[in-house]
């Protein structure tokens, strides 16, 4: 399997009600691509403090590295860059991939 961890850092002008519409295209991923096994998120809760202003997380689960070389270039996906582009509150991305052991 392959985990595929996003992280969002959003403008300070970011309006929730974006963000919870990027939150929810993201999610919906995982009904219109193949090869997603599972779709998580959720908030930074860590008190460490070194998560550098990233605030929203996702980890996707892929079955393999073909499922991922899938999702990458999928039109599904390719929307979804689309509505990142055109609500433009998402001040950094983060993306790390790895197979699990």
């Amino acid at each position: 399997m392959i985990r595929h961890i996003v992280l969002f850092r959003y403008r300070e002008s970011a309006q929730q009600i974006h963000i919870d519409q990027l939150t929810s295209a993201f999610l919906e991923l995982k009904s219109k691509i193949p090869g997603i096994i599972a779709i998580e998120h959720g908030t930074n809760d860590s008190p460490e403090e070194k998560n550098m202003g990233f605030s929203h997380g996702f980890q996707l689960t892929f079955q393999d590295h073909n499922a991922r070389d899938v999702y990458l270039p999928h039109p599904d996906h390719a929307e979804f860059g689309e509505l990142l582009d055109k609500l433009d509150i998402v001040a950094a991305a983060l993306v790390f991939d790895y197979q699990v052991m």
